[in-house]
């Protein structure tokens, strides 16, 4: 699907970014794999992990996704583009607002416009449980981001072949500013901060969150949401696993969490097929006409008054089964087990 393609990744120095480079870089041979990102510290210490001298396909540019313009010279060519880049943390979305909607809606509809300027064939947007039925900045930014990318697919009626889909997710174990590096860094105290005992999460892996944008690459017919189906557990039972040893200090939820995350709202139970192992949520639109192509794929329509929450999923996760949970995380990013 890849092989000779121009692949393009905004935020790519990110978590996401850097694994789904190594996961590009092991399966496919792109023609060019372009990470673009700001941080030029972040970009140089991406390039010798991902060095030019051994991977000739790579390319760093450094730009922001608020610059339409540096958009619009990196988009030359690009076949395909991941779009990471966002302001991600709760409490700093709630204290800069402007900041989160110069980066999360302004750059997204940079993004939209630039690439079908550009006439890039797919586009995959990052988003995230809090854009679902939101209560926080982050996830209200990253809910108009989504509706962006979705209503972009209206160029395809206008004579474009741009496909523009997002892929919607719970927490990456493990990434930059996620709890799990945190309790780790804790645990050496004896004591972790938890907000609320009670507090239930989606999770899921780097390498499970790379794949679903694989998938959705093959499949996408343009205006999907693609949700896959991950484990929850309680965040009591995720800090116990990590320090059984350690004491729970329950500190409060912070300004805009939820005690539960939402993937797919009661609301949106109408539009939305199930398959093995994820759900797809259909978009809302008149030039909206695919759904037979996902059905033929084996989509079965979500029964009436369906929703997908932390606290009523399926796989579900104790303790035990939490820690076993983090270990082949650990084991399979090449970590010791805690």
């Amino acid at each position: 699907m890849l092989n000779g393609k121009n692949i393009l990744i905004t935020g790519g120095t990110g978590s996401f970014g850097k694994h789904a480079t190594k996961m590009i870089l092991e399966r496919y041979t792109p023609n060019k794999l372009i990470i673009f990102s700001r941080d030029e510290l972040k970009q140089y210490e991406m390039s010798q992990m991902f060095p030019v001298a051994e991977h000739q396909c790579m390319r760093y540019f450094i730009g922001d996704v608020r610059d339409e313009e540096r958009l619009f010279e990196a988009f030359e060519g690009v076949d395909y583009i991941i779009h990471a880049a966002a302001l991600k943390q709760v409490p700093a979305c709630e204290y800069n607002p402007f900041e989160a909607i110069k980066t999360n809606i302004h750059g997204a509809k940079n993004v939209v416009s630039m690439a079908i300027r550009r006439n890039v064939k797919r586009v995959i947007a990052l988003s995230t449980d809090k854009a679902a039925n939101p209560i926080n900045l982050y996830g209200a930014t990253k809910l108009c981001s989504d509706k962006l990318f979705i209503a972009a697919n209206d160029s395809m009626a206008n004579g474009f072949d741009n496909r523009f889909s997002v892929v919607r997710y719970g927490n990456v174990l493990g990434s930059r500013g996620s709890v799990l590096p945190f309790f780790l860094k804790q645990r050496e105290s004896g004591t972790l901060t938890v907000t609320d005992g009670d507090m239930t999460r989606f999770w899921i892996p780097l390498t499970a969150a790379v794949e679903l944008v694989f998938k959705s690459f093959e499949t996408m017919q343009g205006g999907e949401i693609y949700v896959p189906k991950i484990a929850s557990c309680t965040m009591e039972d995720f800090a116990r696993a990590v320090g059984p040893e350690c004491d729970l200090k329950i500190v409060g939820a912070r300004a805009g969490e939820k005690i539960h995350e939402l993937m797919i709202p009661e609301d949106e139970a109408p539009r939305t097929l199930e398959f093995d192992n994820f759900f797809v949520i259909q978009p809302n639109m008149n030039w909206w006409n695919s759904e037979k192509i996902h059905e033929e794929n084996g989509g079965k329509h979500c029964n009436k008054g369906f929703s997908y929450s932390s606290d009523n999923n399926e796989l579900w996760l104790d303790a035990e089964m939490t820690k076993k949970f983090i270990n082949d995380f650990l084991e399979q990013e090449g970590l010791l087990e805690y």
